[in-house]
Order: C-alpha cells, then sequence, then structure tokens
C-alpha cells in the first residue's frame, strides 16, 4: 500500500470521508516494507488521542441595534419636535411634531395606507382598534369595523393627544411598527419644512444585536438558530444566537466583478446593557463532535489508491492504516480505522 504525507493545511467541515483541502508532499514506504528499513530511519510520532473536537472560528462583528428603518412624513408642515438620538419610542408617543401635532407610533405590521372613518372595513382597522384598546380607550369592540363606537374612542385620543378631533384617522397622524423603536439618526432638524415622503429619521429595534459580515469560505458558520459566544470589550463572554442569514452580492471595486458575502445578524440569550455601536469578537461553532479518536493534520497520508491512511508505529515496526476523516479542527482531524484506539503512536513529520 503506497502513501505520501500531506504536509499542507487541511481546513473545514468534512462529510461523507472527503478532505476539504490536502497538499501532498514526500513519498513514505511501502506497507510492505521491511521492519528492517522501518527502523533505519528515525521517526517522530504522537499518540492518538480520544477528545471532542470543535469546529470553531472568530470573527469580529459589530454590537448595536442591528437594521434601520427610516421614518417619513405623509404630510405637508414645519418639524416642530424631534426625539434625541438614542431615545427609545414606545407605542403612543410621539416619533416626531408635524406643526406642532404629534406624529405617533403605534404597533402592527401593516402599514397606514388610507384614512380610517365610519363604515371603514378591514385588518388595518382592527390594527388600529387594538392599539386605541391597549392605549386605555373602551367603548367600542376590536373588530374589522370602524364605527360610530370607533369614531368615538377616536375622538378622546385625539383630544387627548392635542390633535383635531375629528373622530376619523388621518394616515399622516400615524405610523406602525412591529414594537418600539429605538431612534438610530436624525436626518431632518426641527424647524425643516417637509412634505409627503420627506425621510425624517432612522430607528431601529431596541434590542441589542451583533452583526457579522463573513467570507463565503466561511459560510459553514452561518446557521440559523446556531449558538454563539459574544465577547465585548470587556472581555466577558456573553451568549447568543443566529437569528438571520443573509447573502448578499454586491459589485466590486473599481468595476471588478462582484463580491459575495454572507450577513450574519446575532441576538443575546442573556440580558446585556444597551451599547452604543461597539466592536466585538463572536465565536462560531460549526459542529462538535465527542469523543472521537483525533490525530493532528499532518498525520494524515494521501494513500495511492486513493483516501487517507496513517501510519502507526508499534513495537519497532510501522504500518500503514486507512482511515476514515470526520470532523478538522484546530489542527486536528477526527479518524476512524481498523484496529485504531486511544494512546497508540502514529508518525508526524520531523
Amino acid at each position: 500500500m503506497g502513501a505520501r504525507r500531506t504536509t499542507g493545511v487541511v481546513a473545514g467541515v468534512v462529510s461523507a470521508g472527503a478532505v476539504v483541502a490536502a497538499i501532498t508532499a514526500v513519498n513514505l514506504p511501502d506497507a510492505g516494507s521491511s521492519p528492517a528499513s522501518a527502523e533505519a530511519r528515525p521517526v517522530t510520532t504522537t499518540e492518538i488521542t480520544e477528545q471532542t473536537l470543535t469546529d470553531r472560528e472568530n470573527h469580529g462583528g459589530t454590537l448595536g441595534h442591528g437594521d434601520t428603518a427610516t421614518i417619513s412624513s405623509r404630510a405637508d408642515g414645519t418639524v416642530t419636535g424631534l426625539p434625541a438620538e438614542g431615545a427609545i419610542v414606545t407605542r403612543g408617543a410621539a416619533l416626531f411634531r408635524l406643526d406642532n401635532k404629534p406624529v405617533t407610533l403605534l404597533y402592527g405590521s401593516l402599514p397606514a395606507y388610507r384614512p380610517l372613518s365610519t363604515g371603514a372595513k378591514g385588518a388595518d382597522v382592527r390594527q388600529f382598534e387594538q392599539n386605541l384598546w391597549a392605549l386605555g380607550y373602551r367603548g367600542f369592540t376590536v373588530d374589522e369595523t370602524y364605527n360610530a363606537s370607533t369614531a368615538s374612542a377616536v375622538g378622546h385620543w385625539q383630544q387627548d393627544f392635542g390633535l383635531t378631533k375629528t373622530g376619523s384617522v388621518d394616515p399622516g397622524q400615524i405610523v406602525y411598527a412591529p414594537g418600539d423603536v429605538r431612534v438610530d439618526s436624525l436626518i431632518l432638524q426641527v424647524g425643516a419644512v417637509v412634505g409627503p415622503g420627506a425621510a425624517v429619521e432612522k430607528v431601529a429595534d431596541t434590542t441589542p444585536l451583533v452583526t457579522v459580515e463573513l467570507e463565503m469560505t466561511s459560510a459553514r458558520l452561518a446557521k440559523q438558530g446556531a449558538p454563539v459566544q459574544i465577547t465585548p470589550s470587556d472581555g466577558k463572554p456573553v451568549p447568543g444566537r443566529i437569528s438571520k442569514v443573509v447573502t448578499v452580492v454586491s459589485p466590486g471595486e473599481k468595476g471588478d466583478g462582484y463580491t459575495t458575502k454572507i450577513h450574519v445578524t446575532i441576538g443575546f440569550t442573556a440580558p446585556v446593557q444597551s451599547p452604543n455601536p461597539a466592536t466585538v469578537t463572536v465565536a462560531f461553532t460549526a459542529g462538535e463532535r465527542p469523543d472521537v479518536l483525533a490525530v493532528p493534520v499532518v498525520a494524515l497520508l494521501a494513500l495511492a489508491e486513493g483516501g487517507y491512511g496513517v501510519q502507526v508505529a508499534d513495537g519497532g515496526t510501522t504500518r500503514i492504516v486507512a482511515v476514515e476523516t470526520g470532523l478538522f479542527a484546530d489542527g486536528k482531524v477526527e479518524i476512524t480505522g481498523t484496529g485504531l484506539r486511544a494512546g497508540l503512536k502514529v508518525t508526524v513529520p520531523s
């Protein structure tokens, strides 16, 4: 059985026993070599170990609040009030003030796309009535019909918030978001004159998030739901979990084709303080194999007939044993083969 020693780096997760990358170099004796010839050559050995292998990589990330959304005006007017950057805006509070009237945050997935008044029906009516009820206004049934009882409650809401009491809802008075928002940045200043569609501010989720940009060579790390460890600048690791994975294709610099990156969003699974943007280190784990036999990657031999083996040094003689490879991690590789056990010695390059 002929073999060649692998001396290059072997990296990545191995599936179905295939090695991701290996570079072969010097020739070794056939398995049929005599003990005398084997003994004539000084060899360096290492033991086969039984251990847990973990395929882990560290990557830099940014601690912040994830992607931002733009809040725009739906009406003409002058911006007379803005929240501070970093402020948390909750349901019923003003995202900004237009002509000294609040533009109010409500919760929901449907945007405010039409006026609501008596006789209107639809899912957007229910969404608005759910918010009205949550803000403490009563006297109507939460359903998909905007009736006189709804209009009466809306009138009280408008009066309390300094709006003209009409009993109907103009889409320029409200903005929907999935929940509370954090003001990420202000686009305009107080005093700006705006029209419909004018961008006023950018907001983000209130929950701290980590974003990481990965090369395609690290795609195996980006598994939605996978646990990670996040180490902020204070050096104390915090557990997290991958919540979103997006592949982004962008034009290259100076027209040099396209680049493909993987954008990973990570949420914390333990409480953390709401951060300012900062750099963190994220430890990704792509795979783990407990209690397996492992050798250094450089102990692998490329067999002439295909596949890989190790050269076992036992009792003054050596023999080549074919192996199946498993997980690669930290310079070691999982192996299985006939007669292999922890404690046996295998040769490695001197």
